[in-house]
């Protein structure tokens, strides 16, 4: 295997060929954006440019699809399934980022009162779409799966308390 530095991102690749069985790095995005994408995503080069390195680091094998458009299929190899063995099993902590776009235009003076009632409304709605999936294919979710979904249900009502704190205390220092 050559030497690769293994990244989030090349872990993501690599655990959806795993539940897939194989895919191309099209398919790899598309599944990618219909599973995780809300809690992690990946840009559509990126998933194209980790598949090339972790066929050069071994940790992938490719197949050419003879019929049709002559498509590249990956699979795991067995040095691909240990490595995404090691990183499930590997316990280290790393810190949330969280990647919240109207933190970040708080923190640099944002207005409070514009950005309050539209990021309340998105992350309403966001949670609300999670309920719903939660009720309707929440059984049929693996156990990670569930836990993955309640995740992202908890996360965003935690960010419904907070946007309704920022306008209250918005409202109290304007005396709305």
């Amino acid at each position: 295997m050559a030497d690769a530095r293994l990244t989030t991102a090349s872990f993501l690749v690599l655990g959806v060929i795993d539940k897939l069985g194989e895919a191309s790095a099209y398919d790899v995005k598309g599944e990618a954006a219909r599973t995780v994408a809300p809690f992690w995503s990946v840009p559509h080069a990126q998933v194209y440019a980790q598949c090339d390195r972790l066929l050069e680091a071994g940790l992938l094998a490719q197949v050419r699809q003879e019929s049709g458009r002559n498509r590249r299929v990956l699979t795991l190899t067995d040095e691909g399934r240990a490595a995404l063995r090691d990183w499930l099993d590997d316990t280290a902590f790393v810190p949330v980022e969280a990647r919240e776009r109207g933190i970040l235009k708080l923190w640099f003076g944002g207005r409070p009162d514009l950005l309050g009632p539209v990021q309340l409304d998105e992350h309403v709605r966001t949670l609300g779409d999670y309920e719903v999936l939660a009720e309707s294919v929440g059984e049929l979710l693996t156990r990670g799966q569930r836990d993955a979904l309640e995740f992202g249900i908890r996360y965003e009502r935690m960010m419904v308390d907070f946007w309704q704190w920022v306008q209250r205390r918005d409202e109290d220092a304007t005396g709305r």
